[in-house]
């Protein structure tokens, strides 16, 4: 009896112990559930898209299919194209400027930015060799809280000088030097942390003068898709402080 009575004592603080484990592991401590309850992830966009960030853009592009005018229904056109083959390489060095924050519902989330380029266009194929142009345009960002891609769509225009070659006798080329610039894109804007970036996307380029050389020279105009490559670089400091 007396070996019973000491087996018991010694046993009691161990049984003791492994209740009270047991509980714990059960119940989980108020102060974690509140803690899991209330945690919400910070939203790192804000860092990237904000208002006044400047970046210095380099993109290069390739666009060897031909098609008509996207807006030749405007011109009193019909989308019919005469045979022509060209193929131009951009190569674009780009100052863009974020104009605002985020803003936007749902996923018209995003931010815009204003662009200015000055483009240097090989032409490696067609009758003229060479293009250089002075672009303006606004590139819609949308951005999803927490993703490091983000879709946009783009536009751009401007004004520059090709080697026209219609004035030469070229067949279905160029009709003066003095030549207008339309750029329509959209593509994926992928994010490595707030100073770094890349784009990869398509491009719709159309170069006329606007019938300036008729009726002289016939406005034959190019229009051309294809894909446009990019990197982003953020100009300066990171974003202050007192817009966290």
């Amino acid at each position: 009896m007396i070996n019973r009575n000491h087996l018991v004592i010694a046993l009691f603080p161990a049984l003791i112990t492994m209740s009270t484990l047991s509980m714990c592991q059960e119940s989980p401590s108020p102060l974690l559930v509140g803690a899991t309850r209330t945690y919400t992830p910070v939203d790192f966009t804000g860092d990237i898209y904000y208002r006044n960030k400047l970046e210095f853009s380099q993109e290069v592009g390739v666009l060897p299919i031909n098609i008509p005018f996207v807006f030749d229904v405007f011109v009193g056109g019909d989308y019919s194209q005469a045979w022509r083959h060209y193929t131009l390489v951009p190569l674009i060095p780009s100052l863009r400027w974020h104009m605002g924050k985020l803003n936007g519902p749902g996923i018209l989330r995003g931010n815009t930015d204003l662009t200015a380029s000055l483009s240097f266009t090989v032409i490696p194929r067609g009758p003229e060799t060479r293009y250089g142009a002075f672009d303006l345009g606004v590139r819609r960002n949308f951005v999803h809280r927490n993703w490091r891609p983000a879709p946009y769509f783009e536009f751009r225009a401007g004004a520059g000088f090709i080697n026209a070659q219609g004035p030469h006798g070229a067949q279905l080329a160029q009709g003066q030097d003095f030549t207008f610039t339309l750029m329509l894109g959209s593509g994926i804007r992928y994010n490595f942390n707030p100073r770094y970036s890349m784009a990869v996307g398509a491009t719709y380029m159309h170069v006329s003068n606007l019938y300036l050389s008729e009726p002289k020279y016939i406005d034959n105009g190019i229009n051309v898709v294809g894909p446009l490559v990019g990197f982003n670089m953020r100009l300066g400091k990171p974003k202050p402080a007192t817009e966290q």
